[in-house]
């Protein structure tokens, strides 16, 4: 491994990467205004905190496995909370065996480097690493209420007695930790069921803290990766009693349970402090979540639907922005980040440690987080590295394992539907939704060709899929293949007659085909079909966009802010009708709205440059500008504004550089960019008697 590392390069010591699943800033802020999260704030204090992006679809085992990997799930492969069992007689909980690329931990192992590893997604049976690995199904052992570990959970096998001695078992739950949690129990009565579901996911919480605190205290090591799912999995059951108080939940129930959540948060607190007392000084800190959880208004209510549809909407509870947090040696505190995705975690982690990043991940270091020069450093992949990387032999991968009690938590959870009794429905279900969650990674790429193979498949085999027909839609769309994209709505709206969302969809699709007269009549429907609800405002708001109805736009759009001001896709909504109304320091203001509440979107950079402009500050638009074009190489739109300021200036130079990013990224994106709107490049430079090609 000398040739791919050079110890003298390391800018960290030791590296702790902590994961707490859908923890969010819009929790974490107020109880640190409080004084509940000190340990976090003492972190923030002397470094960087950022959200973090994420990636489609937004289900934790594709998300922490990208995480860990640097890579999308069409690379890593981890495609769904469950897996057929190689000889087709049911189905397991994901395994490490199924990833088909490295992991941070083979990658640190390989190096020479020594790993802790505790609770992560898909790490089960417990790899060979040069370390410790306690695999995700610790969980299995704590919900069948067993006081030991099985065979392949711990590696190395000499750690399970350390390991079993901090199983935390829910028929033993602590008596103090469950009054810290939910004060009036007693008045609930222990027969209720959400208390033992909390006593089982919080026991398994408790069980993880003490696995990656035994393995720090009895071992050298350079990298420790705890994960911890319990923001998420208690979310799910007990964030719809958070004031304010959803419509279908009571008063007593808002009374007994409204507080769980906030306590939740407040325990994750006083376990990072026991975690970082055991990591001791000198170490680098990354704490972060995958995605967000909504809080507000923004709940959804699921309770009155199928498995089934339960099972699809069950990741609308999750917001597009993880929390980012780093601290250490080598990090600069108080440093501006960029925006950043899951993906950039491994690049980083690789860079502090002087290691190279693979050329095939899909993240980037971030850079402007450290203390210290950064020199590029590459590989071509890391997978084609050879050595003791601590990954199973081949013939593991065909090691059934039975998950029995890890699949009906899932269920309950909701993150899958009840499975059907038949064997061959069970692989079916699950075959089509792992085939699904890859084709929608594939499309949030813009691999659109790809990604149609998969959702005209799913199709052909489900007709009235709501969700595999807008996705195909979609990805006509992205290919500009916009009359494709309506007729495949046009199907579906013809089965469902009566759901606004499809309706909406086919609306934006007309419009997008130009076809404004009909997009405007079944727009007219939709809005019938809603009525009073407040629940597609934003996507009408949208609708109205395409139709180059601005004003209709701006009304549906302040409506979407009033009901989510959180949200900063909204803002950016808004921030567009105004542009395309002429009112460009407004549009300006909406802008940095959106910027206020994440730098995290490169689109908000990019409407604030073209925003400033045409207002006539060319300098600080060539700055947004600027930014929105390093974070998103993809977009054309952004490099073709710079083109337009380039050609108004008459600056040829930089107009060529502007010109020759514009074709590059539309031949990325695989199309060229659809004609702007009227306050677009091309209008921006007939402003000025000029062209812009």
């Amino acid at each position: 491994m000398t040739n791919v590392i050079n110890p003298s390069e390391k800018n960290a010591q030791r590296i702790l990467i902590i994961g707490w699943d859908a923890a969010d800033w819009m929790m974490i802020d107020p109880l640190i205004a409080k004084g509940k999260m000190p340990n976090l704030e003492k972190l923030i204090s002397n470094g960087v905190r950022a959200n973090l992006g994420t990636l489609e679809p937004k289900l934790s085992p594709l998300l922490w496995t990208s995480i860990t990997t640097g890579k999308t799930a069409n690379k890593h492969c981890i495609l769904n909370f469950v897996e057929p069992k190689p000889d087709g007689s049911g189905l397991r909980i994901s395994r490490a065996t199924t990833r088909k690329t490295k992991a941070l931990w083979n990658i640190f192992s390989q190096a020479g480097f020594k790993t802790n590893v505790a609770g992560w997604y898909a790490s089960h049976p417990a790899e060979p690493v040069n370390g410790i690995i306690i695999s995700n199904v610790l969980s299995e052992v704590v919900s069948d209420n067993k006081n030991f570990v099985e065979e392949g959970t711990v590696h190395p096998s000499n750690m399970q007695e350390k390991i079993n001695e901090g199983i935390q078992l829910p028929k033993n739950f602590p008596d103090d930790l469950l009054y810290f949690l939910l004060p009036k129990h007693k008045e609930i009565g222990s027969s209720d069921d959400r208390i033992s579901q909390l006593k089982k996911l919080m026991s398994y919480a408790v069980s993880i803290e003490n696995s990656i605190v035994s393995a720090m205290k009895n071992s050298s090591w350079d990298l420790s990766m705890v994960f911890f799912e319990t923001i998420d999995t208690m979310g799910h059951h007990f964030m719809q009693y958070r004031p304010p108080r959803m419509n279908h939940v009571s008063n007593k129930e808002e009374r007994w349970f409204g507080d769980v959540m906030d306590r939740v948060y407040e325990w994750h607190d006083q376990s990072l402090g026991r975690i970082l007392e055991a990591a001791g000084k000198d170490t680098t800190v990354i704490l972060l979540s995958d995605h967000g959880f909504h809080i507000g208004e923004m709940r959804p209510n699921l309770k009155d639907l199928s498995p089934e549809k339960r099972m699809e909407k069950e990741a609308s509870w999750h917001r597009p922005f993880g929390v980012l947090v780093a601290s250490g040696p080598g990090i600069k505190k108080e440093a501006a980040v960029a925006p950043c995705t899951i993906l950039d975690v491994v690049p980083t982690a690789l860079t502090l440690m002087g290691l190279p990043i693979g050329n095939d991940m899909d993240g980037r270091a971030l850079s402007e987080i450290f203390s210290f020069d950064v020199k590029k450093n590459t590989i071509n992949s890391w997978d084609e590295i050879e050595g003791d990387a601590g990954l199973h032999p081949d013939d593991m991968r065909q090691d059934p394992n039975e998950s029995a009690a890890s699949i009906q938590q899932l269920i309950d959870l909701g993150y899958l539907a009840a499975l059907p009794q038949d064997v061959s429905e069970q692989l079916a279900l699950v075959r089509r939704e792992s085939n699904f969650n890859l084709a929608v990674s594939l499309m949030s790429q813009h691999l659109y060709d790809e990604a149609i193979t998969y959702f005209k498949v799913l199709l052909d085999e489900l007709p009235d899929n709501i969700r595999y027909a807008t996705c195909l839609s979609q990805c006509y769309g992205g290919l500009n293949k916009t009359s494709e994209a309506v007729n495949v709505l046009r199907d579906l709206s013809h089965r469902h007659k009566t759901n606004a969302e499809v309706w909406i969809a086919l609306a934006q699709a007309l419009a997008i085909d130009r076809d404004i007269k009909e997009s405007i009549t079944i727009y007219a429907e939709a809005i019938r079909m809603i009525g009073t609800s407040m629940d597609f405002t934003e996507a009408l708001a949208n609708t109205a966009l395409l139709q180059n109805r601005f004003d209709e736009a701006y009304l549906h759009a302040k409506k979407a802010v009033a009901k989510n001001p959180h949200d900063p896709i909204c803002h950016l909504i808004i921030a567009k009708t105004e542009l395309y109304r002429g009112n460009f320091e407004e549009a300006a203001g909406h802008a940095l709205d959106a910027l206020d509440l994440t730098q995290a979107i490169p689109e908000a950079h990019y409407l604030l440059g073209v925003s400033l402009a045409w207002y006539g500050d060319e300098e600080s638009a060539k700055q947004s500008l600027a930014f929105a074009a390093a974070y998103d190489k993809e977009s054309p739109q952004t490099p073709l504004f710079q083109l337009a300021i380039a050609r108004k200036e008459g600056n040829n130079s930089d107009a060529e550089l502007y010109k020759r990013k514009y074709e590059e990224a539309c031949l990325l994106k695989g199309t060229m960019h659809q004609k702007e709107h009227a306050f677009g490049a091309e209008a921006f430079v007939r402003k000025f008697g000029k062209n812009l090609f």
